[in-house]
């Protein structure tokens, strides 16, 4: 089951991708930002209500938000403070910067996880799984042959760099949600997937909105201006539900943090072909075979791990 939804998750995050790209083409990064931490806010606000007044239909349901103190609230601020910087880094890279070059990157985000479990949790790495980093070490160097095919160079374009920044803000927050979630008997926070998701868009909200204000309104004249687009809203409801399973895939007994993670990267497969199809892109044939050489990589790591 969890498995099945990890798939799901992935199908999800990679149209989520997409619309994210279609958004900010000639747009202002922050305002569709900030109106993606607003949207996202709004899906998941009713909940925490109705949860507050005692609703018995969301007590009993998937949806129940349940109460916690503030000591847990300054854990899910700081898994808000790692999610939006990963949002902002992110952001910046994918407008500027083809959708084939940055799903890939985004892609190795399982090998990331891996070397900070090594790193934090003391993790030992089996031979599948020095396969599956090396793999992907390998893929990242051809990726940056063929970014030179297009003049972009990952040495020196600050896009690549802050794509590379969100996909280990990314990683730190795979890590982050291993130790929220986990019971307390396991070394975990033990908080309930609900209270984080819900209440983490809510301070992401007030955290753009503060940027909004102080950042991107002063200068709106003289910066790129906003317009809106209809793929805005899509990003937020698409990025929710895939948030929403790969939260649920976790809580389910026996679920592998590792193994959802590297299947949730599948979403890559999904913002490729769009990239060919809708957004045509150049130079598909070598990215094509970098990408494969990142997939099988994951293959690596889930034999590893499993």
């Amino acid at each position: 089951m969890w498995l099945a939804l990890a798939f799901l998750s992935a199908a999800l995050l990679g149209f989520y991708d997409v619309f994210k790209k279609q958004s900010l083409k000639n747009n202002a990064v922050i305002p569709v930002l900030f109106l993606n931490t607003l949207f996202c806010s709004l899906i998941f606000l009713p909940f925490i209500v109705l949860s507050a007044c005692g609703n018995s239909w969301v007590e009993s349901s998937i949806f129940h938000v349940p109460m916690v103190g503030w000591e847990s609230h300054q854990y899910i601020v700081l898994k808000s403070c790692i999610v939006l910087s990963s949002w902002l880094l992110g952001y910046f890279g994918i407008k500027h910067l083809p959708i084939t070059l940055v799903g890939p990157i985004n892609a190795t985000r399982p090998v990331m996880v891996l070397i900070g479990a090594m790193l934090v949790f003391g993790e030992r790495l089996n031979l599948y799984q020095w396969i599956g980093v090396l793999l992907a070490i390998f893929s990242f160097f051809l990726l940056s042959r063929s970014g030179k095919k297009e003049g972009i160079d990952f040495k020196h374009n600050r896009w690549v760099f802050a794509v590379v920044g969100a996909a280990v803000m990314g990683a730190v927050s795979g890590l982050y949600d291993k130790y929220l979630m986990a019971p307390v008997s396991e070394g975990g926070i033990g908080l309930d997937r609900m209270a984080v998701q819900s209440w983490y868009n809510l301070y992401q909200c007030a955290m753009m909105g503060v940027m909004l204000l102080l950042l991107w309104y002063p200068k709106r004249k003289t910066t790129t201006p906003f317009h809106w687009h209809w793929a805005i809203i899509f990003i937020s409801l698409f990025l929710s539900a895939a948030d929403f399973v790969y939260f649920y895939a976790l809580s389910l007994d026996d679920a592998m943090i590792s193994i959802v993670s590297m299947v949730r990267r599948g979403s890559v497969i999904v913002s490729f072909l769009f990239g060919a199809m809708v957004f045509k892109e150049k130079n598909l044939r070598s990215k094509a075979i970098d990408l494969l050489l990142i997939l099988i990589g994951m293959v690596f790591l889930y034999l590893g791990s499993s």
